[in-house]
């Protein structure tokens, strides 16, 4: 079952178009890797998925994003709630200068929950589901500012999925951060899948074919190529896909 279906999608940064004629089925409670050099169109894709060029001015974008089979750039649209449900974490941890638990409770505020215990469960339970409650719970009124970059980032996921989303988009979530903190990170998104639909923007192509149900080839804003993730890997149908798993490229 599919959970998000683009289709003919085009973006424009002013005169320049970034992506070109986009089709690409997302396959639901699954993790669909986009993978391509620097500069090809991979973040924009994301922030095409979740409304984010909004606020980028002179952009503009065709075509159809169909969230459980609704265009989310239909006239009566709430933006708000396409970003709830569909979160975004960024390629740098950004925690927020306020403790680990208010990180996390954040989003929860914003959307109107008052009740205190109320907020405390879903922190808890974020910060499980993140895989950092271990590790946190005893200092969830120190600064998010003190954990290490693997941690920020598993904090940023916990505030992700605060909010209650169904599918979570990670650009390079682990460029920055070391071979340990990677594993984890990664082991994070194998169990998370259970619950939610999960796009991975990613350079490191060993990533993507270790942890990928499928994967696109994205080159020059265009979609090469998509498909199961072992046949990309072993048997791509392009020979640009073969060139860039290769390094030729």
């Amino acid at each position: 079952m599919d959970k998000i279906i683009i289709k003919n999608l085009n973006l424009f940064y002013g005169e320049k178009q970034i992506l070109k004629n986009i089709n690409l089925n997302i396959p639901q409670n699954k993790i669909t890797s986009i993978i391509g050099p620097s500069g090809c169109g991979k973040s924009s894709l994301l922030k095409c998925i979740n409304r984010l060029n909004d606020l980028i001015p002179e952009s503009k974008v065709e075509g159809q994003v169909l969230l459980d089979g609704k265009n989310i750039y239909s006239d009566n649209t709430d933006v708000v709630e396409i970003r709830r449900k569909i979160g975004l974490v960024f390629q740098k941890p950004n925690p927020f200068p306020k403790s680990i638990y208010d990180n996390v409770a954040y989003g929860v505020r914003i959307n109107g929950t008052k009740n205190k215990r109320e907020i405390s469960n879903i922190v808890e339970r974020s910060l499980k589901d993140a895989g950092l409650w271990d590790e946190v719970k005893d200092r969830l009124r120190d600064s998010a500012m003190l954990l290490s970059g693997g941690q920020q980032q598993r904090l940023c996921i916990a505030r992700a999925l605060a909010t209650d989303p169904e599918v979570i988009m990670m650009d390079e979530p682990c460029s920055a951060l070391d071979p340990v903190s990677t594993y984890k990170i990664e082991d994070l998104m194998v169990k998370l899948k259970e619950k939610y639909t999960i796009i991975l923007v990613t350079h490191n192509m060993q990533q993507a074919a270790r942890i990928s149900d499928f994967t696109g080839l994205l080159y020059l804003g265009e979609l090469v190529e998509f498909g199961e993730t072992s046949q990309i890997f072993t048997r791509p149908r392009e020979k640009l896909t073969e060139n860039y798993i290769s390094g030729r490229l």
